[in-house]
């Protein structure tokens, strides 16, 4: 099977094979016209659609741009519901559904990179003018070299990429094991060599490109979330600000479905198709996605909350307060109540998005803070939860609060080894595109934090404020 060129790296260390391919390089040096293929099987595109090269946030791919204004309300494309690629149980063959049974379900990707991989290697696919078109290479994490994840300098996300990492290269030798004995008549993928960088190649296929929507209608009159490939469809680009929106109706008498794109407001002519792909972080949209989104309102960074990181950022913040790894009973039961203490408590919390500070760590905070155990029990926990609830325990345990978040803040970043500065220089002096990429995205969880520190710093000087008028 022709693979990505690309090889899986990770963290152990895995050789990548050189590839000087640009990311929007098809698998095949001329693949059939994708816009025709749709039209013929019964589809529709509109006739001011074209294919062309589309900057998404520094990665360079191919998109859909309109090459004359489109008016709002205007259907823009239409697919029938053959058209989709889907993994379905029904249909899939023994050896391809006990392959995906091994799959875990947070990796979901690559059941339909199975059905994917297995329609690649047939001879005739239905699939093929779609597969075809579809990237010989991503710019996933999967895809580093070793250099390139430690670059990210992001613990969540390099545990979530050395996961990723492994996974593949558990599964290759599953799948090795599961095909050394078959016939080529029964070969899932037609008797072609699979190994980690194919399945790495199809993983990063579909998670940067499926959608999930409505599956068929099940026994008891619900429908499953399904995700599936869309042709054309899916070289919709992203935006928090979409101009197009995704629908999907259903023809109850046979129980089929039509996926529409619609125009969600004027497009005008050059400017891209856009959809929303969601209200995502960035560990989300690099790892699935293989970009990073600049000032990302929903972008967050991940903390463990723990007693003795508590202390050490109460001692740093210069707060005299008695130990945070021994509360009081009264704050425990409340803490298990937030679920940061107890039975298999959750204890990640986070910084940053809307919330700013994730109402679980404020409302701890609020409450190990507070000496007046009747005080915090006047207010329910929703109301210590909440940013926008001003200063429920007063001003003076408010401050507090937040100098201590302030300083976890600081303390996050001193856990990465260079400033923001140090990474635009980086950037300045010229990277290779993966390296960009993962100085892009530590430059974006440094900001987060930094903005963090600023919206609670001008918190404090407004509560200072009040405090001292009221005086």
């Amino acid at each position: 099977m022709a693979a990505s060129k690309m090889l899986l790296s990770s963290l152990t260390q895995i050789s990548p094979i050189k590839c000087a391919a640009s990311y929007h390089s098809r698998i095949v040096p001329h693949p059939p016209d994708l816009l025709k293929w749709v039209k013929t099987e019964g589809g529709f595109v509109h006739q001011a659609l074209k294919i062309s090269p589309q900057q998404q946030d520094d990665t360079l791919g191919l998109g859909l741009v309109a090459s004359q204004d489109i008016p709002k309300g205007s259907l823009l494309i239409s697919l029938p519901h053959h058209i989709p690629l889907k993994f379905e149980a029904d249909d899939a063959d023994s050896v391809l559904l006990n392959l995906a049974r091994q799959v875990p379900e947070e990796l979901w990707a690559m059941k339909l990179g199975l059905k994917l991989l297995q329609e690649r290697a047939k001879v005739g696919s239905f699939w093929w003018p779609y597969i075809s078109n579809l990237p010989e290479t991503y710019s996933a994490p999967i895809f580093f070299q070793g250099e390139d994840i430690k670059n990210l300098q992001y613990a969540p996300l390099l545990y979530q990429v050395n996961k990723r990492c492994r996974f593949l290269l558990d599964f290759d030798q599953a799948v090795r094991r599961n095909l050394e004995s078959l016939k080529p008549n029964d070969h899932p993928f037609g008797g072609q060599e699979v190994d980690a960088s194919s399945l790495g190649w199809v993983m990063s296929a579909v998670s940067s490109r499926a959608f999930r929507l409505y599956g068929k209608m099940t026994a008891d009159g619900t429908r499953n979330n399904v995700p599936m490939m869309l042709p054309l469809i899916d070289m919709c680009n992203h935006s928090f600000k979409p101009n197009a929106q995704i629908l999907q109706e259903e023809d109850k008498e046979n129980d089929k479905s039509q996926i529409k794109v619609v125009a969600e407001t004027d497009i005008k002519q050059d400017n891209p198709l856009l959809l929303n792909y969601g209200c995502l972080s960035n560990d989300f949209f690099l790892l699935d996605y293989g970009f990073v989104v600049p000032s990302n309102p929903y972008d967050t960074i991940e903390l463990k909350y723990d007693g003795a990181l508590l202390d050490a950022a109460s001692m740093a913040a210069g707060i005299s307060q008695p130990n945070f790894s021994s509360p009081a009973a009264w704050q425990q039961q409340i803490l298990s109540q937030l679920n940061l203490a107890g039975e298999a408590p959750i204890l990640k919390v986070t910084l940053g998005g809307l919330e700013v500070v994730e109402g679980r760590l404020l409302a701890a905070l609020r409450v190990l803070l507070a000496s007046d155990m009747e005080t915090v029990r006047k207010h329910d926990l929703n109301t210590l939860k909440s940013l926008s609830a001003e200063t429920p325990l007063g001003i003076a345990n408010e401050v507090a609060a937040f100098r201590i978040i302030i300083a976890l803040c600081a303390i996050a970043l001193e856990h990465f080894p260079t400033e923001v500065m140090e990474d635009e220089s980086l950037l300045k002096q010229g990277v290779s595109a993966n390296s960009e990429l993962a100085i892009q995205f530590r430059i974006q969880k440094k900001s987060v934090i930094i903005d963090v520190m600023r919206n609670l710093s001008r918190r404090m000087k407004l509560l200072s404020s009040k405090d001292a008028a009221s005086a």
